[in-house]
């Protein structure tokens, strides 16, 4: 009787341990994807005025996906090179549901995303803008209002 009890004991340990334990590093996988997103806002933000430059990856000049993938790769993740390319990574999200570290996308010169920021809160989003540099602007301006076509969480 005793085998049996000592048993069914371990057995439930084992079993309630396990859930225990996934139910426990959920919340862990969620903070982690919640810290590199915050610092790559912050890597983002120390590069404020940077200037734009076609192709530009470095603090030399950025181009809107290279500032993306500069800001990213500081904070421990690698993005594809193009705003087209990354596009395709991520899980689409409603503007009312829109998270500090979101992708934002526009479509500005061609058909489909290409340009992108990323989503910083209170309607906001970095950005390399093409005529200010690495900037800050509200997805309410005018201008890109008209052009977003959406965001993706990564």
């Amino acid at each position: 009787m005793k085998k049996v009890i000592v048993s069914s004991m371990t057995a439930i340990t084992l079993l309630f341990g396990s859930m225990t334990t996934s139910f426990v590093s959920q919340p862990h996988a969620v903070e982690a994807a919640s810290n590199y997103k915050q610092k790559a806002i912050s890597e983002g933000k120390k590069v404020l005025g940077t200037p734009y430059k076609w192709g530009g990856t470095t603090t030399k000049g950025f181009d809107c996906s290279g500032f993306i993938g500069y800001a990213f790769k500081k904070a421990g993740k690698t993005l594809p090179r193009t705003t087209a390319e990354i596009y395709k990574k991520g899980k689409a999200v409603s503007k009312s549901n829109l998270q500090k570290g979101d992708l934002v996308y526009f479509q500005t010169y061609k058909k489909g995303p290409s340009h992108m920021g990323i989503y910083l809160g209170n309607n906001e989003f970095i950005h390399a803008s093409s005529s200010k540099g690495v900037s800050i602007t509200t997805l309410s301006n005018s201008y890109w209002k008209k052009r977003y076509i959406g965001a993706k969480r990564l």
